[in-house]
This record gives structure tokens, C-alpha cells and sequence, in this order.
């Protein structure tokens, strides 16, 4: 974070100042910004919030040990180190955050200053987000979150990590209700705003596709006319957002006459391949990464890069060293002689799915068999029964050799697969990861391609480890 005195950051978030021994309101704080006291280091600020499971207050006297240098709650709390008592802590770090992001802005001009791009999507966040973090890394100081930070905390918890030296930053915005993009478009006023999909990811806690479109489009619809709007032209429901924006729309896709195209995909086991086409560019492109929806998420990248003025042909070659999107995100794992893991089970929603159950079948040669290990699709409310069932279907139309389902809230992927007369796989349902692990790990052959996808609260993406002996 920038340096900042201790009066400076109660001016900004408001609130009353207990100051420590040998310290005053001139004493000077540039650490890191931390809701979890174990990665507070000496001069970190320690947000000690509220949580659904525990109370970040029972953690101060471990904060102040680690070094914080000020701890900023909701109430009182004993307390070694300067505290700043706050009415809501959530809103300060939000504060915190929109001051320091403006006072970086302000601290540079022309060519120099900072520049925000803000990313939403249903689906392709945290991916897009590593390869713009990947492009923009090579070329100048870059901040963007590790993970998926990108919450009503970890979304300013990161802008947070720029400093005077920052050029870029990266800001990936999650939502599971509306109004919460609008409230980090607010804190980061990005330069530069991408939306990648709306599909039904977290459908249940938004209620229905329409509200997540609706949702997704605050992202655009408070840019101003200088800000541009990047947005996916083979979504309808994105494409659509350009009515409501002031700024200057770019568009990406497959479909003629977007700015950023693809063409000629081509997708196998040792990445994806397509042609680019960039205004004045045109160049093929292999990516490490797999899967066809990959596309997607690089041309979004690319053409943040370019509507930056940057190379685009240098950033397409970054792009091609990237060896994978994130941990546990179509990760290609050896699961022993002749066979391959593919981890993507950080999360899943039933586009994402069905985009993993196609490069399943997409890679998968002669001789060769595929395997899908598929887990609860969660957060989808109403929708759940609908979805995984869609989901028993599309395994069947893409000839999926191989289904294991696994846990009672995803056996309707089994039941639904089971009722396809035509198919000449074989669906399994298993009760836990561990029935999983021994189903797999006891039919497995030599040329097995093994996909591994769940939403993160399944705990799949342990299993894809476990298949393939990964132990950190």
C-alpha cells in the first residue's frame, strides 16, 4: 500500500483512533492490508471484520504479534498496536481502497498513470485476469489479485496493493447480488471494463439469468464516455449492455465483425490453437491452456491490451508461455504411465462444465478412453435438478466414455445419463471422494484422459490431486 499516516487513514475511513505507545497521528503505515491475521507481516494493517464462521476480533492479539502496525474493528478490543474503531468495516476498507487507488491516479499523468481494468463474467474471470496480469507484467509494474479476490473484500484488499510504482491494475469483480459490481466499479472507477459471460453461475443467489444480466451490466453502465467497454459479442445478453453505456464499446468473439476475432479453432491435447484477428494484426496462436472457451478469455485480454495502445503481438506471445489459467483450472496433471488429469474443479457452473466436458471429448484420440469425474454444480437454487440433468445429457451427446458422479447432490448427472438408451458408456455414483478416488484409480487404463470438475465446496479439485499423486 502506499504510505499513509495513521491520521491520514481516519480521515478517510472516519472512526476513533486509540494510539500505542511511541506512536502518534504522523506515524506512518505502508504495509500489506489483511483480513487474516496468519499473513500479517510487520506494518500490515489488520481488518479485523465480522465473518459467517468467526470474528476477526479473536484474532488482534495474533495480528499485533505478526506485526501489524494498526487494526481497525467494529468495536473495542484490547489491543497492543493503534486501533481505529469503525462503524462498519467492510465500508472503510471500501474507503480505504477508493482513496488509494485515486491518490496512485493522481500521483502520475500521461503515459505514466494508472491504468484499471475491471473484469466480470459468469464464467473466465480469474482466467482472463492471469492473462492480462501475465501481458501487463511483462511490459510494466502490475498489480491484480492472487486467486480469486474479487469479492466485497477481496476486490479492494487488492487494489490496495498498489503503490506509486504501479502502472497497471487488474480488478476482478465477483458478484452474488445485485448492486455489488456497481459498489466496485465505484471504489476502482476502472479505465477499462470487460464483461466475458452471463450465464447461471450463482443463479440461485441472484434469481435467474435476467437478474445476473442485470447485475453483470453494472459493470458498464457507469463508465464514462473516456472509459471503454470490452464486451463479448457471442452473448447476446452481454453484446446487449452497449446500450447501456456511455463509453466506447469494443467487442471480441468468433463471429465477423468484431474488433478482436478468432478463427480457425483448433483444440488438443497440447493446447488450443486459433488465428487472431486484431486490427492490424493478424497471427496464429497456441495456447498452452485447454479448452475452447479459452479463446474467449485470451481475445478479452488481447483486447484490453490493444485498445491500450500496447503490442499485441508481443502480448499474444506472452499468452502462448502461459502454461495454464490457475490452480486447479484445466490443470494437466500425469496420472501415471499413459494417463492425464485434468484438475478443474476449482469451481463450476453449467456452462463451464459443459465447455470442460467438450474439450474432454475434443482431446481424446483413437485407442484412448475419457473420463468424467463430475461433482455438485452448486449455488444454482431452483435451477440444480435442471442443470445437472442437463449436464447426465451433454455427457452422452459428446460419447463420454466414462462418468462417475460423485455425492448425492449431483446424482441427477448419473440418473439423467443413465436414461439415454443410446449411449454405450458407463455412468457410476459414488457417495464421497474417496469411493471416487478407488472407482477411478481401480479402472483406470493407459490412454485415459481423466477430467476432474466440481464447484470448489465439493472438494474435487482435491481428488484431481489425489489421482494424480499431487501433494501440495
Amino acid at each position: 500500500m502506499i504510505a499513509l499516516t495513521l491520521a491520514e487513514i481516519q480521515q478517510i475511513v472516519g472512526g476513533t483512533l486509540a494510539l500505542a505507545s511511541e506512536t502518534s497521528g504522523a506515524t506512518i503505515v505502508d504495509g500489506s492490508v489483511e483480513t487474516d491475521s496468519r499473513l500479517v507481516t510487520a506494518g500490515s494493517i489488520f481488518f479485523a471484520l465480522p465473518g459467517e464462521v468467526t470474528d476477526g476480533r479473536l484474532f488482534v492479539t495474533s495480528a499485533v504479534e505478526n506485526g501489524a502496525a494498526l487494526v481497525i474493528s467494529e468495536g473495542p478490543v484490547a489491543c497492543a498496536a493503534p486501533l481505529l474503531v469503525v462503524d462498519d468495516g467492510v465500508t472503510a476498507l471500501a474507503d480505504l481502497a477508493r482513496a488509494v487507488v485515486a491518490r496512485v491516479r493522481e500521483s502520475a499523468s500521461g503515459d505514466d498513470r494508472l491504468r484499471v481494468v475491471g473484469i466480470t463474467g459468469s464464467n473466465g474471470k480469474t482466467s482472463t485476469k492471469n492473462m492480462l496480469r501475465a501481458i501487463l507484467s511483462d511490459l510494466a509494474p502490475t498489480v491484480a489479485p492472487e486467486g480469486s479476490f474479487n469479492n466485497h473484500v477481496g476486490a479492494p484488499i487488492s487494489m490496495l496493493r498498489a503503490t506509486g510504482a504501479t502502472k497497471y491494475l487488474v480488478v476482478e469483480m465477483g458478484a452474488s447480488g445485485s448492486g455489488e459490481i456497481a459498489r466496485l466499479v465505484a471504489i476502482a472507477k476502472p479505465d477499462t471494463g470487460v464483461v466475458l459471460k452471463v450465464g447461471l453461475a450463482h443463479a440461485g443467489e441472484f434469481g435467474g439469468i435476467e437478474a445476473t444480466q442485470r447485475a453483470k451490466s453494472e459493470m458498464v453502465t457507469d463508465l464514462p464516455e473516456t472509459a471503454t467497454a470490452i464486451l463479448n459479442a457471442d452473448d447476446f445478453r452481454v453484446s446487449s449492455m452497449a446500450d447501456l453505456t456511455d463509453a466506447r464499446v469494443v467487442t471480441f468473439g468468433l463471429g465477423a465483425g468484431t474488433s478482436y476475432r478468432a478463427s480457425d479453432v483448433d483444440v488438443t491435447a497440447s493446447g488450443t490453437a486459433f488465428v487472431l484477428h486484431a486490427p492490424g494484426l493478424t497471427r496464429p496462436v497456441h495456447l498452452r491452456i485447454l479448452g475452447e472457451h479459452h479463446v474467449m478469455n485470451a481475445l478479452a485480454a488481447l483486447a484490453v491490451a490493444g485498445e491500450w495502445g500496447l503490442d499485441v503481438d508481443r502480448a499474444a506471445t506472452v499468452l502462448e508461455g502461459v502454461a495454464r489459467a490457475e490452480r486447479w483450472r484445466m490443470e494437466v496433471l500425469d496420472g501415471g504411465p499413459g494417463v492425464t488429469i485434468i484438475n478443474d474443479a476449482y469451481n463450476a457452473s453449467p456452462d463451464s462444465v459443459a465447455a470442460a466436458l467438450k474439450t474432454l471429448a475434443q482431446i481424446v484420440g483413437p485407442g484412448q478412453r475419457s473420463v468424467a469425474v463430475i461433482g455438485e454444480m452448486a449455488e444454482l437454487g431452483e435451477f440444480a435438478q435442471e442443470e445437472h440433468d442437463r449436464i447426465g445429457r451433454l455427457a452422452v451427446r459428446l460419447n463420454i466414455h466414462r462418468l462417475v458422479v460423485v455425492g448425492d447432490a449431483a446424482r441427477h448427472v448419473h440418473m439423467a445419463a443413465g436414461l439415454e438408451g443410446s449411449w454405450s458408456g458407463e455412468s457410476l455414483l459414488v457417495p464421497d471422494i474417496d469411493a471416487a478416488y478407488d472407482a477411478v484409480r481401480a479402472d483406470l487404463r493407459e490412454g485415459d484422459v481423466v477430467l476432474v470438475k466440481s464447484s470448489k465446496s465439493a472438494g474435487l479439485r482435491f481428488l484431481g490431486d489425489r489421482l494424480a499423486g499431487v501433494t501440495a
